[in-house]
């Protein structure tokens, strides 16, 4: 086959045709099915939902393909329960056991090696969650994958966002992007590996702001307040029963919004960071970007509210297809795709799923 080398925008290289018409009947069953069996349906659903999602999603000349079981993601759900959640209930049993016996330091010690278990699973977990993912993804007949089964990952999943926090948080932006190269830089895809080299030194000052919003944010509420108070806008109100629920609405609603305002800025700091991870990503002669900026962010959050609560519940199940297309709608890509030079990816292919990930509801990305 002749090279490939994508024209135009970089978003050409890739395209979701799917529809929500089309994905309705795969949503309302899975959503029936899990119900039905108290939630055991819902690694079969996953899996329909991958198999639809990747085979409506076009990468250069051919689609992708799906290629993961139920069955495989249900048994490490099971692998979950037995390792994990069984020695974590026992363990937690310990620690309220030492807190009625007034032993407060051992069951300082108790709680501790409890949340050191849990970040280092999750660490090991988001590892194995996408070495799973690019095993099971085709494209052209080849796979993706990783030699590397993810323990060491997991150990800088442990240390460095502990680092991060331990000055002042000022270093999160770094523990985030490393533990993201770290994470890609031991897959592959055929018979290239990923290069990823995203720079933390770019997203500090958004983090600093994210920092410092709190603070801020209620420096403003002390202004806003002040600034009323003083031009006597409270005495002038009514004190009838009806006024003081109005006033009540009025202060929770000033509340939310402070809070929607930190949350706005640290979603802002999110885009930055996932833009900066994706654009520095490569694969080849392959060069990835992603475009979504803060607002499309905001607007894809609040679209999941609306639809989850105008549906009453029912519209979680468009979630992941909501997700899905679009991360495809505003990702990129630049470079040359050598197709006949592409080969059967080497690496081993996990034989356990995602069940650790899907257990915590850890994302590939």
């Amino acid at each position: 086959m002749a090279d490939y080398e994508p024209q135009g925008e970089a978003g050409d290289a890739f395209e979701f045709t799917g529809t929500w018409r089309e994905y309705l009947p795969i949503a309302l069953s899975n959503l029936a099915l899990t119900i039905v069996t108290l939630g055991i349906y819902r690694f079969w659903a996953k899996a329909r939902e991958r198999r639809y999602l990747w085979s409506r999603t076009r990468f250069v000349d051919d689609r992708l393909e799906w290629t993961g079981t139920g069955k495989e993601m249900f048994i490490g759900f099971l692998m979950v329960a037995l390792l994990l959640f069984l020695p974590l209930f026992l363990l937690n049993l310990w620690f309220q056991s030492l807190l009625l016996k007034g032993q407060q330091t051992m069951a300082g010690a108790a709680f501790l090696g409890i949340y050191l278990i849990l970040t280092y699973i999750g660490g090991f977990a988001q590892f194995r969650a996408l070495r799973y993912r690019l095993s099971r993804t085709y494209w052209h007949g080849i796979r993706g994958g990783a030699e590397d089964k993810g323990f060491r990952y997991a150990v800088s999943a442990l240390w460095k966002p502990i680092a991060g926090a331990a000055a002042i948080g000022v270093l999160i932006p770094w523990s985030m992007t490393s533990l993201w190269n770290e994470r890609w830089n031991a897959m592959s895809f055929g018979p290239d590996r990923f290069e990823a080299g995203a720079q933390w030194e770019s997203l500090i000052k958004r983090w600093i702001f994210f920092l410092l919003s709190p603070p801020l944010v209620l420096l403003l509420a002390v202004v806003v307040g002040g600034g009323l108070a003083a031009t006597g806008a409270f005495q002038s109100l009514p004190t009838n029963g009806a006024s003081t629920a109005a006033l009540v609405v009025i202060g929770l609603a000033f509340i939310f919004g402070l809070y929607a305002l930190i949350a706005a800025i640290g979603l802002g700091y999110y885009a930055a960071y996932f833009r900066e991870c994706v654009n520095t990503l490569s694969l080849g002669g392959l060069e990835f970007q992603f475009h979504a900026r803060s607002k499309d962010w905001l607007l894809l959050f609040l679209g999941d509210i609306a639809l989850v609560v105008l549906t009453l519940g029912v519209g979680i199940a468009f979630i992941g297809y909501r997700h899905w297309s679009f991360f495809i709608r505003h990702m990129g890509a630049t470079g040359e795709v050598r197709l006949d030079q592409l080969t059967q990816s080497q690496a081993s292919g996990t034989r356990e799923a995602e069940g650790f990930a899907d257990a915590f509801d850890i994302g590939a990305i």
